[in-house]
């Protein structure tokens, strides 16, 4: 139209508006408003014209998360042969149209703008990339703390489950690496710390006590609603596909040590940081200041030693010096270690070992210099010994016990090992040596 007012023929704007001359006529007539009409009939009978309403409808009105091909299996099961394969996709376009007009009414998310100092989240999550330590599975859990105003996280490994030692530990290395602590701390419902109602109140009590000592609100989201604490959940994702992508990059997932795959994590952790290093520093100046302190991220036990040299500690047997027989001590058990005192006196630390997942059997961790000097003095006691296999220290001393016990007698074959065992673990590889130099000929098959 705008063309033939400027004086064009009908056939140049015709031309000009990719129409037929004809067409254009009708639309200077009045006779076509419009070269995009709006269609308010079918080009195709509605296959299922007979069943929607009658059968459909009522089904998603009862369960609105039905699926277009679970209704065509339905129909499959009521109607045999009646509704084929190729009506699927029509279904499924009825469905979402019949959702998204007459369904039920949706969650609504309301996104937050939180100020800076404001809030910080805690949450636990498992990696997505298996990781072994000197090529033996890595069982852990990954602890995150983020700021909901600039995003700046903070990420360390935990061992065991979920835990007071665990959310305390975490938290506190996070606020002091941030310099200042937020107005209020969100976590989940942290159900996954306790076992029974005793737990929960002393975890309940603990963790108030930990929040009052850094002037923390503590806040947390409804059960089962993770996406209250999206600020912390939408942050294991991104960080975990940045540790996978890392890893890839390295090559392997397998570390020396557990302080060379943490020092990986903050590697990749400062990465992830670099993006939000402005709104950090506003952040940073609205912070709390820190107390002078830590406060207590242990729980702590009151145990005997035994006559055997061992305790017990949350269904794990560990050994300790033997000068401690007898004592009463308190253990402060943290996450992944466990210290020991007399009095005020710490007399000795201890890896934390876990018992196996799934397990009804207790775990031990039993250290061979803690009992080997009485040991020697009663190699007897050593062949029906209860935590026997978990003493000896090394594959090599297992075999070697395996193969004494298989070609000597019982009083020879301890006594033989026995007196390689007591030696000094630096000459341990020698002894070893002379000793399978000297029966060589009793001992064919071990290397």
């Amino acid at each position: 139209m705008n063309t033939r007012k400027s004086g064009k023929s009908q056939e140049t704007a015709a031309a000009k508006a990719s129409i037929s001359e004809r067409s254009g006529r009708r639309i200077e007539k009045g006779e076509r408003l419009s070269i995009h009409g709006e269609r308010h009939w079918r080009t195709r009978e509605d296959p299922l014209e007979a069943i929607w309403k009658k059968e459909l409808v009522p089904l998603l009105e009862k369960e609105a998360q039905l699926t277009g091909l679970t209704l065509w299996e339905y129909l499959e099961d009521e109607h045999a042969g009646k509704f084929p394969f190729s009506v699927l996709r029509t279904l499924q376009r009825r469905v979402k149209q019949w959702k998204a007009t007459e369904g039920p009414e949706k969650v609504v998310i309301f996104r937050q703008s939180v100020p800076a100092g404001q809030q910080g989240l805690s949450d636990f999550s498992h990696p997505n990339t298996e990781i072994t330590i000197q090529n033996k599975v890595f069982t852990h859990l990954l602890y995150q703390f983020r700021f909901a105003y600039s995003g700046w996280r903070y990420v360390q490994i935990i061992l065991g489950g979920e835990s007071y030692s665990a959310l305390a530990d975490g938290l506190q290395s996070a606020l002091t690496l941030a310099g200042g602590s937020p107005v209020e701390h969100r976590t989940d419902s942290l159900s996954a710390a306790f076992i029974n109602s005793v737990e929960e109140q002393k975890l309940t009590q603990s963790y108030d006590a930990l929040c009052a000592h850094y002037n923390l609100r503590a806040t947390r989201n409804n059960r089962g609603v993770s996406h209250e604490n999206g600020a912390i959940e939408c942050a294991h994702g991104s960080f975990k596909r940045r540790l996978d992508q890392a890893l890839k990059l390295r090559g392997s997932a397998d570390f020396a040590a557990i302080k060379d795959y943490q020092a990986f994590l903050n590697k990749v952790t400062e990465r992830l940081n670099k993006r939000c290093q402005g709104r950090f520093k506003d952040e940073q100046l609205a912070l709390q200041a820190l107390p002078r302190e830590r406060f207590m991220d242990y729980s702590e036990l009151s145990l005997k030693v035994t006559r055997s040299s061992t305790l017990e500690v949350k269904k794990v047997l560990y050994t300790v010096p033997s000068r401690m027989i007898g004592e009463n001590v308190r253990v402060h058990v943290y996450h992944d270690r466990l210290a020991f005192f007399v009095g005020q006196t710490l007399t000795s630390t201890l890896a934390r070992v876990y018992p196996n997942a799934g397990s009804h059997e207790r775990g031990r961790c039993i250290d061979y210099r803690h009992v080997i000097h009485s040991l020697s003095a009663k190699p007897q006691a050593f062949r029906f010994l209860q935590f026997r296999d978990e003493l000896l220290p090394t594959e090599t001393y297992r075999k070697l016990w395996l193969n004494c016990d298989q070609q000597f007698q019982s009083r020879e074959a301890i006594e033989n090992a026995s007196k390689k065992w007591s030696m000094p673990l630096r000459d341990w590889k020698p002894t070893i040596n002379q000793f399978m130099m000297m029966y060589q000929d009793r001992m064919p098959d071990f290397n």
